[in-house]
C-alpha cells in the first residue's frame, strides 16, 4: 500500500509511532503517510479500515 491516511474521530488526541518517533494526530484531524503503513504502529485501539484510510475511533466505554 502506497499512501495511507489516517483520520481521527476522536476527542481527545491520538499518539501513534512512525518511522521510531512517536507522533500525536490531534483530535478530529487528518494526516497523510507517502509510503503507507510500512513505518507505522498503531496502538491497539477502535479503528474502520476502508481502502487506504484508516479512521481512528473514539475508545469504547463500559458502563
Amino acid at each position: 500500500m502506497d499512501k495511507i491516511t489516517i483520520r481521527s474521530d476522536r476527542q481527545d488526541d491520538y499518539t501513534f509511532t512512525y518511522k521510531g518517533e512517536e507522533v500525536v494526530l490531534k483530535a478530529g484531524s487528518i494526516l497523510s503517510i507517502a509510503n503507507g503503513l510500512n513505518d507505522v504502529v498503531l496502538p491497539t485501539t477502535q479503528m474502520k479500515i476502508m481502502n487506504n484510510l484508516i479512521v481512528i475511533k473514539d475508545s469504547v466505554k463500559k458502563q
